[in-house]
C-alpha cells in the first residue's frame, strides 16, 4: 500500500494531470494520493497559491480583486475543459472564494482558507477525472481524513491524535484523493502548514495509514548531490537516510520542505522521490539506515541570504550567562538564529538577513553593546552557507582536510566553520559572491577526484 504525493509542477495543467492519472492507473497500490495546488507551467508563470495570496491581499487592502479571481477561475477552467469535466467545479471555486472573502472576519484564517483553495480544488478535479477513466476515486477533505492540527495560522503542526483517525482511511475503497497543505484545529478552523506543506501532508498520511512506501512525485528523477544550476550534470543520489535528507532540505535543497519527512521518519516508512515525467525511473530512496559505501559526503547543499552578528568581549568565556543573554536579546527582537560558533573572547550568531532591517541592525547593536558591555559589535551581510552532508561524518578521517583543500583550490576564503556535535553535517560560511566556485571545487574534491 502506497501514498503518492504530486507536487505543483506535476499538476500544473491538464497534460500533467493526464500523466498523474496514468501513473495511478498503472499501480492501484497507490491508494492514497495527496496533491499540491497547480504550480508554474513555465518559468514566467505564476503559481495558483500565489494568486490566492494576491486575492486575499487585494481584498484586505480594499483593492479591486475581480481580475485576480477571474485569472484563478480561468486557470482552473483551462484544466477542466481539456479534461472534459463539468464546469461546475470551477464555478464552485469562484463562489467559495467570494464566500470566504465576505464571511471570514479573522485576517489570518482568511488567508489560510484562501491559500488552501488551490490544493482543495485540484483534489476535487483529479478525483472527478479519475472516475471518468474508470478508476474508483473519492475526494477526501482533510477534516474527514482526520488531519487535526494546532491552531497556528500558516505554521500548523499535526497533533499526535490525528494518526489513529487517519488510520481509518484504510477501510475506504478506491483511490482517496486528499488536498495537501492544511488541516483543521480542534475548534474546526482550517489552518495551513508552512509553505511547501503539501509534502508534510503526504508524510502525515503515509504515517497515519502505515503505508509500505511514500512516493513523492516531482519534476526530477532523483536527488542530485549538488545544485545542478551550479554544477553541470552532477551525480544522482540513489539512496540516503532521513537525517541526510533533512539536513540537505534545510540547507537549500528544493526537493522537500525541511519538516516534511518527520512523520514518515517516526514511523520508519521508506520514501521514494520520483519524476512524474519519467515514473519508471528508479528515483532516490530515503531510508532510516543504509549500507555504508565508504562515501563520506552524500551531498553538498548551499544557500545565500545570511548575516553574521559578531560580538567580542575580553574574557567573555569567564562570564556566566553571556551567550544566554545575547540569544535572549535576539528572542526579544523576534530574530531566530541558525548557528552560533564561539571562541574565548568572541561569538558570532548567524541569522537570516531578511530578519534585519537597517533600523533593527542599529537598535540590535546598541542593545548588545549596552547590555553586555561588549568591546565590539558588528553585523556583516552577504554571507552564504555551504553544508557537507553525510551520515557518520564525524567519524570519518580527512573530511575537514579535504574540504579546506577544496576551498584553497577554489581560491575561496572561509569565514566560519561549524560542525559541533553533528554527526551528519559540516557547515562553512563564505562570502556569497564566491559560492559558485566554492561549490564547484567541493564537488570536484568529493565526487570527481574520489
Amino acid at each position: 500500500m502506497k501514498v503518492a504525493k504530486f507536487g505543483g509542477s506535476s499538476v500544473a495543467d491538464a497534460n500533467m494531470l493526464k500523466k498523474v492519472a496514468n501513473i495511478l492507473k498503472e499501480d492501484l497500490d497507490r491508494k492514497f494520493v495527496v496533491v499540491s495546488a497547480p504550480g508554474k507551467r513555465s518559468k514566467d508563470d505564476v503559481k495558483v497559491t500565489d494568486l490566492f495570496i494576491q486575492l486575499g491581499n487585494e481584498y484586505n487592502s480594499g483593492q479591486n480583486y475581480g481580475e485576480t479571481l477571474s485569472e484563478i477561475s480561468s486557470r482552473f477552467l483551462s484544466i477542466t475543459t481539456e479534461l472534459n469535466l463539468n464546469s461546475e467545479l470551477v464555478h464552485r471555486i469562484k463562489s467559495e472564494s467570494e464566500r470566504l472573502l465576505k464571511e471570514t472576519t479573522n485576517t489570518w484564517h482568511l488567508m489560510d482558507a484562501l491559500k488552501a483553495m488551490g490544493e482543495d480544488s485540484l483534489a476535487r478535479i483529479l478525483s472527478a477525472y479519475l472516475n471518468t477513466l474508470g478508476v474508483e476515486a473519492s475526494y477526501v477533505n482533510p477534516k474527514d481524513a482526520g488531519i487535526i492540527v494546532s491552531d497556528e495560522p500558516g505554521s500548523a503542526q499535526v497533533l499526535e491524535k490525528s494518526y489513529q483517525e487517519i488510520y481509518k482511511l484504510r477501510e475506504r475503497k478506491g483511490v482517496q484523493v486528499i488536498p495537501g497543505f492544511y488541516g483543521y484545529s480542534d475548534s474546526g478552523l482550517l489552518t495551513t502548514f508552512p509553505r511547501g506543506g503539501s509534502d508534510i501532508t503526504g508524510s502525515i498520511i503515509a504515517a497515519g495509514v502505515q503505508a509500505d512506501l511514500y512516493e513523492n512525485f516531482t519534476d526530477v528523477s532523483s536527488v542530485y548531490c549538488v545544485n545542478p544550476t551550479i554544477v553541470n550534470q552532477p551525480k544522482e543520489i540513489r539512496s540516503l537516510t532521513y537525517k541526510e535528507m533533512r539536513e540537505l532540505s534545510y540547507a537549500g535543497f528544493g526537493v522537500f520542505h525541511d519538516e516534511a519527512l518527520i512523520p514518515a521518519f517516526k514511523k520508519n516508512i521508506p520514501v521514494c522521490i520520483k519524476n512524474t515525467n519519467a515514473p519508471n525511473a528508479p528515483g532516490t530512496m530515503i531510508v532510516s539506515e543504509k549500507v555504508d559505501n565508504n562515501q563520506p559526503v552524500v551531498g553538498i547543499a548551499s544557500d545565500t541570504g545570511f548575516s553574521s552578528i559578531y560580538v567580542r568581549k575580553y574574557l567573555m568565556n569567564r562570564e556566566i550567562g553571556f551567550g544566554k543573554t545575547l540569544l535572549g536579546i535576539l528572542v526579544e527582537e523576534d530574530i531566530s538564529f541558525e548557528h552560533a560558533p564561539s571562541g574565548i573572547d568572541d561569538m558570532s550568531v548567524i541569522v537570516r538577513t531578511d530578519q534585519l532591517t537597517l533600523e533593527k541592525k542599529k537598535w540590535l547593536s546598541q542593545r548588545i553593546k549596552s547590555e553586555l558591555q561588549a568591546d565590539t559589535v558588528s553585523i556583516m551581510d552577504g554571507l552564504a552557507m555551504i553544508m557537507l552532508v553525510g551520515e557518520g561524518m564525524s567519524r570519518r578521517l580527512n573530511v575537514a582536510a579535504k574540504a579546506t583543500k577544496a576551498f584553497v583550490d577554489g581560491e575561496v576564503n572561509i569565514d566560519m566553520i561549524n560542525q559541533g556535535s553533528s554527526e551528519v553535517s559540516m557547515m562553512f560560511g563564505i562570502h556569497a559572491d564566491q559560492l559558485p566556485q566554492a561549490v564547484q571545487s567541493l564537488y570536484n574534491e568529493f565526487f570527481v577526484n574520489d
